[in-house]
């Protein structure tokens, strides 16, 4: 297969789709691997180490889109990629379509069959592909928080862990699974009061049990969340459902009960964000302010740590990738239901159900496809 990974161009985007370790290995299949000039430049990554490990070294996206059967990618296609996509060419990377109807109707039309690393599963009910990135985006939401709250970006001008005398940040995070779960022990390090919600018993009961009191617990009750929010100092959105758009968890109406210069920094912000105030920043201007409190929403925080991320990535996704070149899609999601779970479009038809019915598109069975 002819494997295609061009340069990101979603800004502040430094990740590849592709390590040469992973070029390696499709090369080592078989495969024939493009990558464009300058796409590993901002993990780390030069051409030389791509040529070294055998892909071809293509000037232009288009050329990357031209050539290629798939293409890998990190972000969901722009939209001048997504002009580039074709009939029965496969796309695998992340794609959040549940609160981007443009993206999703640009797929569909261009009869491309496309796989999101979001939606893949495990036979432990997790998501292989997010986890990464989501223990990279939770361990980076306490720094960028205590970055938010500082007196110069407009925050309250508090630090996370106090000193001696003067007590520390209130945090709450909001979402017990793999982003608030890294975000709670990062800012437990710091020095920080944190307290991890959750509407999971279970869930709750391992947080105690792992962590023996680094951070407190509680039930995500809409009563008892508004009170902690109007006590915190940092409100750190960590709730997932996969596939389908964030509930909305703080409403403007409640950004009034909270200190002024509080911070909110909404890791799920990719599908469509936790707070009814939030929408997507970048790393170039990354924060702003409603109503005295200020949110952070930058829709790739992995980016920020490139090279870390870049890696993770490719550790977890190069079975997936190998699999896909190895027996074709058809063929490799018929053999591994995780992998068909990861099935959001395909010639022209809306193949995930919570996307169907965020963007009240029908939806046909990928069972069915794959038949």
């Amino acid at each position: 297969m002819k494997i295609g990974c061009p340069t990101e161009i979603k800004p502040q985007e430094f990740r590849v789709g592709m390590t040469p370790n992973a070029a390696q290995e499709a090369v080592a299949h078989g495969h024939q691997v493009f990558i464009q000039k300058g796409a590993g430049a901002g993990s780390g990554f030069d051409d030389a180490a791509y040529v070294a490990a055998g892909a071809t070294i293509l000037n232009t996206a288009a050329e990357v889109f031209g050539t290629a059967d798939m293409i890998v990618k990190v972000k969901e296609p722009q939209a001048g990629e997504r002009k580039m996509l074709r009939e029965g060419q496969l796309l695998f990377t992340y794609l959040h379509l549940a609160p981007d109807p443009e993206q999703t109707h640009d797929l569909l039309a261009s009869g491309c069959t496309a796989i999101a690393y979001e939606t893949v599963t495990d036979r432990n009910g997790g998501l292989p592909l997010l986890a990464p990135m989501s223990e990279v985006a939770g361990k980076l939401a306490p720094q960028v928080g205590a970055w938010t709250l500082q007196k110069a970006n407009g925050g309250r001008g508090v630090l996370l862990g106090g000193v001696p005398g003067v007590g520390p940040a209130k945090v709450v995070v909001i979402g017990g699974g793999v982003v608030g779960t890294h975000a709670a022990r990062v800012a437990a390090g710091m020095g920080a009061d944190v307290t991890v919600l959750d509407m999971s018993l279970p869930r709750l009961r391992y947080l105690d049990d792992a962590f023996r009191g680094e951070f407190r617990t509680g039930y995500a009750s809409k009563g008892y969340t508004a009170e902690l929010v109007e006590q915190a100092d940092m409100v750190i959105g960590a709730v997932l459902i996969p596939g389908a758009a964030a509930p909305k968890l703080v409403s403007r109406a409640q950004l009034a009960t909270m200190k002024p210069g509080a911070a909110l920094v909404d890791v799920a912000i990719d599908q469509g964000g936790c707070f009814e105030t939030s929408r997507a920043t970048t790393h170039a201007d990354p924060i702003y302010d409603v109503d005295g409190i200020m949110h952070y929403c930058v829709a790739n925080m992995p980016g920020a740590v490139a090279r870390t991320s870049t890696i993770a990535l490719g550790n977890a996704t190069m079975p997936f990738l190998l699999a896909l070149a190895n027996k074709g899609w058809k063929q490799a999601c018929a053999d591994d239901v995780h992998l068909l779970n990861g099935l959001n479009v395909h010639a022209g038809q809306l193949t995930y159900a919570a996307v169907g019915t965020a963007l009240g598109i029908d939806v046909v069975s990928p069972q069915a496809v794959i038949k």
